[in-house]
């Protein structure tokens, strides 16, 4: 899966970064490398928040799409 974000440059150094199609999701890093790997993390962390909250109908199905 492939997802978008935005890398700013923070004010007291280093960059923030955000993924506009995860409403919430955003992490810091003191160097590039660094917010690359932590918005792996933030992501990952967001999807699976999100994949636990549903709360499911007697005969619904979880299934799982790779994209």
């Amino acid at each position: 899966m492939k997802m978008k974000a935005v890398i700013h440059p923070a004010q007291e150094g280093g960059y923030w970064a955000e993924v506009p199609g995860l409403p919430g999701c955003i992490t810091e890093g003191d160097s590039m490398e660094e917010v690359l790997a932590n918005l792996k993390d933030a992501i990952e962390g967001w999807m699976d928040v999100a994949n636990n909250r549903v709360k499911l109908e007697p005969m619904a199905q979880i299934v799982e799409i790779a994209v």
